[in-house]
């Protein structure tokens, strides 16, 4: 039986998170008390047709002590239930912005409190679970429906626990670096198809924008190396026990030079034994 914990930051998108979650299968369960959980655990291992997959939702509406949460998933692992942790997180101005436009209140905010002190004492209490987490989601930039395909290469497999997931994606760096990165290459160096009239609507998945990006050779040189050292790494990184592996390379506005080499590098690895997704954060803005 497998158990996947999705939490994080108030806003961040767990609502969505679950529903995409139900349509694969998972049975959800939203703000199950915590000291519950082993108890859930046990019913749910003696009708396993129906829990093979459970999601559990919890955030900071516990009371922030997640020591009790880490003791219960020791306690359900004991009983020979696999689980992960999921964390959606989302920079501080978008959180305001989607509160604001949804007129809701966050659930820390007091009397006297602003939204931001709010929201900074939220991503304080929930720093400790956030570093436990196998799969750390940044929301910030993406739609309903860039998470749901993001969600979706990440929990579409049989197997939501072993198999090993590189993610390959372009951002630009006007727009801040992905946070959820674990290598990050700026390829702002190589030629600029923006300042070209013809390319500048395109983006780097077009042949022509790619063509010019590669014109040179200066590009290649760079995937030779690119390429030599992500094969050195990945496997001392699966060896190691990492879930996946978020490779993030970034240009001025993540829709040219970045989408280019982003795509060269997902076309060098795919074929192996491990899943390759490739997203374009800001291709469209």
């Amino acid at each position: 039986m497998y158990f996947l914990i999705v939490s994080g930051m108030s806003g961040a998108g767990k609502s969505r998170a679950a529903a995409t979650l139900e349509d694969l299968g998972y049975y959800c369960v939203d703000n199950l008390p915590i000291e519950l959980i082993p108890r859930f655990a046990e019913i749910c291992l003696a009708a396993t047709e129906r829990y093979e997959r459970v999601a559990l939702v919890t955030d900071v509406r516990v009371g922030g002590d997640f020591q009790q949460l880490f003791d219960s998933l020791d306690s359900i692992k004991s009983m020979g239930c696999d689980y992960r942790i999921l964390f959606l997180d989302t920079d501080t101005p978008t959180l305001i912005r989607r509160y604001k436009e949804t007129r809701r209140k966050h659930p820390l905010m007091d009397k006297g409190v602003t939204m931001t002190a709010a929201i900074e004492k939220e991503r304080d209490l929930l720093s400790a679970l956030r570093n436990r987490a196998d799969f750390v989601v940044d929301t910030t930039g993406l739609s309903a429906a860039g998470l749901r395909e993001r969600l979706l290469a990440l929990f579409s497999g049989a197997d939501n626990g072993g198999a090993f997931e590189v993610i390959v994606q372009s951002f630009g760096f006007k727009y801040g670096i992905p946070p959820e990165s674990d290598l990050v290459f700026d390829v702002r160096f190589l030629p600029n198809p923006y300042y070209e009239m013809s390319l500048r609507e395109k983006n780097g998945t077009d042949p022509a924008v790619r063509d010019y990006v590669f014109q040179g050779g200066t590009a290649d040189v760079l995937m030779g190396h690119l390429t030599t050292l992500i094969d050195f790494l990945l496997p001392r990184y699966m060896a190691e026990g990492k879930s996946n592996l978020i490779i993030s390379v970034g240009c001025t506005g993540g829709k040219h030079r970045s989408v280019a080499i982003a795509e060269a590098l997902s076309g060098h690895l795919r074929g192996r034994e491990y899943g390759v997704v490739t997203m374009h954060r800001d291709y469209h803005r």
